[in-house]
C-alpha cells in the first residue's frame, strides 16, 4: 500500500509550468462550448508559464494542490473586488486537472482557502461562476454557497451569465 501525500501550499516560481498545464486542461474541460473558441485560445496563449511565473510573485495569494509530483490544482483569492457585494473575501479561481476532479480534492482546496481567508478576517466569501458551467455551479451550491447575484458579461462578443455564490 502506498501513501498519497496531499499538500496545499503557496505557489512558487518553479510551479509556473504546472500551473499553466492545469489552467489549460481545466479551462478546456470547463469552458469548451461555452466561451467562444477563438477567445478561449487567446486566454490559453496569455496564461503561459511565463505569465504564471510573474503571477506567483504578485500580492494576491495563490496556492497549489500538490500530490507529491507537482501542482495538479490551484486557487487564487483575496479581498473581495466588488464592494457592492456583501462579502469581504473572494476566491477568484479554483481549478484542478480534470482527472483529479470529483474525488474530493476540490473540496479540500476550497476549504483550505476558506480557512485562510477566515484567518485573515474575511468570513463572507464570494465566488463567481459562469452559469453555463453546470459542474462549477453544482460544486459551489454543494459546498453551501447561496446565489446572491447574477450578471451578464460579454466574453468574445458572446453574452454569458455569471452567478455569485456567497459563503458565510
Amino acid at each position: 500500500m502506498s501513501d498519497l501525500l496531499v499538500s496545499i501550499r503557496h505557489a512558487k516560481p518553479e510551479d509556473a509550468q504546472a500551473l499553466s498545464r492545469v489552467f489549460d486542461a481545466a479551462w478546456r474541460e470547463a469552458y469548451l462550448g461555452i466561451i467562444p473558441g477563438v477567445t478561449l485560445d487567446k486566454m490559453f496563449s496569455r496564461r503561459s508559464a511565463r505569465w504564471w511565473s510573474s503571477t506567483v510573485s504578485r500580492g494576491r495569494p495563490l496556492v497549489v494542490l500538490d500530490l507529491g509530483q507537482g501542482a495538479v490544482g490551484y486557487a487564487s483569492y483575496g479581498r473581495c473586488r466588488d464592494r457592492s457585494l456583501p462579502a469581504n473575501g473572494e476566491i477568484d479561481e479554483l481549478y484542478l486537472l480534470p482527472e483529479y476532479q470529483g474525488v474530493g480534492f476540490g473540496r479540500r482546496l476550497f476549504n483550505a482557502v476558506r480557512n485562510d481567508l477566515k484567518a485573515r478576517e474575511m468570513d463572507r466569501i464570494v465566488v463567481w461562476a459562469l452559469e453555463d458551467n453546470e459542474r462549477a455551479c453544482a460544486f459551489y451550491a454543494g459546498m453551501g454557497g447561496r446565489t446572491i447575484s447574477r450578471v451578464e458579461e460579454r466574453i468574445g462578443g458572446t453574452p454569458l451569465a455569471k452567478v455569485a455564490y456567497l459563503f458565510r
